[in-house]
């Protein structure tokens, strides 16, 4: 069949280049079309239990990550130059387009009570004449208790303004132009004046994260066209198989974006690596037709003849290579994540798709090139390879014991460095400790204890029931309980503007910054906040009551920033809290919902990591499964399993070994390698397949020839795989390092298993059938004995 298919491509070869420039060109016209995702909440399915309470709240309060903050230290906070442009500054980001509410010290107000219409009235600090001397302001402020924690920290002098965002502009490209006019300003104001600004909030996290993942794609993509085209240039010494490779692997970039496009998804830090990863895993495809068509023309000296062969010999090895490759990513779309979904399809199809561009474009542009020369095959007979290889012959004939205790013994230290592996995650985690969006994250959880949100609905069960005294008593007792946490911020919930109110009812002193006693303390100082019949909606506290308590009054949000205390610590934490919470709100009262992104990031790392120990299980499953059907072997499916499962224990165990923890970027790994690793398993055993029958089925001849045969191209190959993933070593996300190094130690690692151990054990399935046969041997001539002595 193979050699049909190698005579049509030869035949129609101008058709078939046609049509594949043409395929390219509409691929090339959608992928001009990418667009980069800004959705962080796509981790986990829209089924789950977390993501339906998030979108409720969403669509009851509004967004909980749509605050950026901005922040200062310095101990001359209210010099009046200082604050005068700080003030300017404020100003100037409320203009920003996108911007819909700016929280800061210039823009405080306080609060002044109206006995006549039994309403507080909203007086402004700055620019009332009452607060213009800069001291009688700094005094007026830092009597408002609703402040402290919130835009200050009286202990180190930091200030912060909370900028809230659009969420349309969020979700849009536009974000990067709204951070930017936000940042620009601020930076320029932090060098007038020598101080650094730091930001931080999810807006910022998010855009910074989007714009790196943004450049790094393009830089990994150069990056691993550059460094195949070395190693190809090294190993070909031919401008016409470099370029021809680099052309079939364009041609898949092309693909893969494209289909990005077509699918309906956007770039995310996931789909990023596709495009050099097509780079990384096309070339060895390249790599093993060049080598099989350049082995057989230094044989027959014919052109035609070996491009015929080339598809041939490798047309079905590399179909099942990319198709394992293709499992091995492909089956995170039975994940029910929608950005694991996302991935392995694209990667899955992808992958195949290389397939077809190789087989047609390599056969097809050859037959139009002259005969490669003589320095063009050079490499067949490189004298450092062959030596290596007579080596590792002679270790796999001559020390198989030794080769067997080793693997034993690294395997087991290997098992005591997993049985130290941890799991634990952070929303910055990828970030290097050096990079300013986690250090400025870390200004924030040190001076207010951290911007990641968590958000606790209090849901009353009836109508009007949060406005209850009892029920605004334990809110406030929750919030005093909550800053008790050394990672949580001071709460913000409708208990702080009853308060607010309560100073201000008392004529501003600071020391009744507190709930109501009573229901007789209540019934003065509630209808101040409740306010009249005609009175202005448009009040503090009426957009208190909006944000915090939905349409009904039935229930109530109280929301806190924390630190990104990550995903192992979190739920010890959360189950703190809610001990807390329950001992305060009856649950035949009351119902309470922890939410919020926090919350969101936490299951959506575990379910991450659940879905990819899943996909790794499947893709087992799946390969093998192959692996079944392409040798009908028990014996060679057995030793095909440890292969490539050894190299996945020892990568494991360096992991635990080291204290890298297994958080999604690090899990991702073992599915990735495994579906690549494979690719060499099965080139090896096909061709030790193939030549059995010309070795008069002696394993031993066989094994050896294989070695000599295979070694070539899976050294370079191997190389250029680890090569490929050590870009990835260059990112400045520490998971993308991760996915890099880590990829390429267990690439190494199979590379050594598959030209070593796989041999070694293929010699001993080889001595246990002589062994069987000469038992069976010894068994029939026993029964031709006892035969003959009976006829006498």
């Amino acid at each position: 069949m193979w050699h049909r298919i190698a005579a049509f491509i030869i035949k129609f070869r101008v058709l078939l280049l046609v049509i594949l420039l043409a395929i390219t060109a509409v691929f090339g016209f959608y992928a001009s079309k990418v667009e980069l995702s800004y959705d962080f909440t796509s981790a986990i399915p829209t089924n789950n239990p977390e993501y339906i309470s998030y979108q409720l709240f969403r669509q009851q309060f509004g967004e909980d990550g749509n605050l950026l903050v901005l922040g200062v230290q310095t101990d001359k906070f209210f010099d009046p130059a200082f604050f005068s442009d700080y003030t300017s500054l404020v100003h100037r980001i409320e203009k920003v387009h996108g911007v819909e509410n700016v929280l800061s010290v210039p823009g405080a107000i306080t609060l002044v009570k109206d006995t006549v219409s039994e309403k507080l009235n909203v007086v402004k600090l700055a620019g009332n004449q009452a607060y213009a001397n800069m001291d009688s302001f700094k005094a007026a402020f830092y009597g408002l208790v609703f402040y402290k924690g919130l835009l200050y920290n009286p202990a180190t002098h930091a200030y912060l303004m909370a900028i809230s965002i659009n969420k349309q502009i969020l979700n849009s490209k536009s974000r990067t132009q709204v951070v930017n006019d936000i940042v620009s300003p601020a930076d320029s104001f932090g060098k007038k004046y020598n101080t650094e600004v730091h930001y931080s909030g999810l807006p910022f996290i998010r855009t910074q994260m989007a714009n790196k993942v943004q450049a790094e794609m393009k830089m990994f993509l150069i990056m691993s066209f550059l460094l195949t085209a070395l190693i190809l240039v090294f190993f070909f010494r031919s401008f016409v198989a470099v370029l021809s490779s680099m052309i079939v692997v364009a041609v898949g970039v092309i693909w893969a974006v494209g289909t990005i496009v077509l699918l309906g998804y956007k770039i995310t830090l996931l789909t990023a690596l596709i495009p050099p990863l097509i780079v990384i895993i096309g070339i060895p495809n390249c790599v093993y037709f060049l080598n099989k068509y350049h082995s057989e023309f230094s044989k027959t000296q014919n052109k035609i003849k070996s491009l015929l062969v080339m598809v041939d010999k490798m047309g079905i090895i590399t179909l099942f290579t990319n198709l394992t490759a293709a499992i091995g990513f492909g089956v995170f779309y039975f994940t029910k994540s929608a950005v694991l979904k996302e991935f392995g399809l694209v990667a899955g199809i992808n992958i195949i798709a290389l397939f077809f561009i190789s087989l047609v474009f390599l056969p097809a542009v050859f037959s139009f090139m002259p005969p490669p020369k003589g320095r063009h095959t050079s490499y067949l007979n490189s004298n450092w390879i062959n030596k290596l290889l007579t080596t590792l012959t002679n270790w796999v004939f001559s020390h198989r014991k030794w080769i067997y205790g080793f693997t034993i013994v690294i395997c087991g230290i290997s098992v005591m460095g997993i049985l130290r592996l941890k799991s634990d995650a952070h929303i910055v985690d990828d970030l290097p400790k050096s990079d300013k969006v986690y250090m400025d994250l870390k200004f924030f959880e040190q001076n207010f204890k951290g911007v990641m949100p968590l958000e606790i609905i209090v849901d009353t069960k009836r109508k009007n029931g949060i406005l209850s005294l009892p029920t605004l008593q334990n809110m406030d007792q929750l919030n005093t309980e909550l800053k008790q946490y050394p990672d949580i911020g001071n709460p913000l919930s409708l208990t702080e503007g009853v308060k607010f109110a309560s100073q201000a009812y008392y004529g501003g002193d600071s020391g009744s910054y507190k709930m109501p006693a009573d229901m007789i303390e209540a019934s003065f100082i509630l209808p101040y906040l409740r306010g009249k019949k005609g009175a202005d909606k448009s009040n503090m506290f009426s957009k208190l009551i909006n944000s915090f308590v939905d349409s009904t009054k039935q229930k109530a949000r109280i929301s806190v920033n924390m630190a990104d205390v990550g995903s192992k610590r979190l739920p010890f934490l959360l189950d703190s809290i809610r001990a807390q919470t329950n001992e305060l709100f009856d649950s035949t009262k009351y119902h309470i919902t922890f939410t919020g992104t926090s919350i969101v990031f936490l299951e959506g790392s575990k379910f991450i990591i659940n879905s990819l120990r899943d996909s790794l299980i499947l893709a087992f499953i799946m390969i093998f499964g192959c692996m079944i059907v392409l040798f009908r072997s028990w014996r060679i499916l057995l030793i095909s399993i440890v292969i490539n499962i050894v190299p996945l224990l020892i990568t494991a165990g360096v992991m635990g070994w080291e204290g890298i923890r297994i958080k999604p970027s690090t899990v991702l790994v073992f599915s990735v390698a495994l579906g690549i690793t494979i690719d060499v398993t099965i080139r090896f055993l096909v061709s030790f397949k193939q030549d059995l029958m010309k070795y008069d089925d002696s394993i031993a001849d066989t094994v050896q020839r294989t070695i000599h045969d295979t070694g070539l191209s899976i050294i370079y190959t191997s190389l250029i795989l680890i090569a490929g993933f050590g870009v990835f070593m260059l990112s400045q996300f520490d998971g993308t390092k991760s996915l890099g190094y880590l990829t390429s130690l267990t690439l190494f690692l199979a590379m050594i298993t598959n030209l070593i151990l796989q041999p070694a054990l293929l010699v001993w399935m080889g001595k246990v059938k002589m062994k069987k046969m000469a038992s069976a041997d010894k068994i029939l001539n026993e029964i031709g004995n006892d035969d003959l002595n009976l006829t006498k």
